[in-house]
């Protein structure tokens, strides 16, 4: 993904100011052997991007000034009230060092699982996002959940997916990423169908 930004000498809030009237964002660059470089963004379309899932788990192609660099989005500021981006940071990507970010996780086959199918149950999502660490190279957009084997009453933890080459997960222990329980009506509605059947 492909993010144009310019150069910006003025710093201080009244230059912020003058920036985000204008309709850019400052920004800054940092990290790798180079010093770090403040940046104007054009707000709109950097909002709209923030919108998207992989602008915030890919290695960008940052543009400033016809040159070229791979960088990692790593924060952003929002206005408390306003849908106004305030400034946002960006960590430069050596294609030789493992990187370490925050991948969204897709669930997938719910509705195919002995939970959902059998059970009526509901599946919660416990972790929306995962830690990794990996080479940039290795970077994932997503890492994907399978549930189809998924039993009512069960979870689906770290340990029992299957993560993509040259990714590892930084987890301390073995977090759960999906529950799978049946709602309290549902269990009442079948406990009261095996009694009537007993009754007969």
């Amino acid at each position: 993904m492909k993010v144009v930004a310019f150069p910006r000498n003025e710093q201080g809030t009244g230059a912020s100011r003058r920036l985000r009237n204008a309709g850019q964002t400052p920004g800054i660059i940092y990290g790798g052997s180079l010093p770090p470089v403040t940046v104007a963004l054009d707000h709109n379309a950097l909002f709209h991007a923030l919108k998207k899932e992989t602008f915030h788990s890919s290695i960008l192609d940052m543009e400033i000034e016809g040159k070229v660099e791979k960088v990692l989005l790593r924060d952003f500021q929002m206005h408390a009230y306003k849908q106004l981006v305030l400034h946002v940071d960006f960590q430069r990507v050596d294609a030789n060092q493992k990187i370490h970010v925050k991948v969204p996780l897709h669930f997938v086959n719910a509705e195919v699982s002995p939970a959902v199918k059998l059970s009526a149950g509901v599946i919660s999502h416990v972790l929306n996002e995962l830690d990794i660490s990996c080479l940039p190279g290795d970077l994932p957009e997503f890492v994907e959940v399978d549930l189809s084997k998924l039993e009512a009453g069960n979870s689906i933890h770290l340990s029992d997916i299957q993560l993509p080459k040259g990714v590892t997960a930084v987890a301390h222990d073995n977090p759960t990423l999906a529950t799978a329980t049946v709602p309290a009506g549902q269990v009442s509605a079948d406990d009261a169908a095996a009694s009537d059947e007993e009754k007969k």
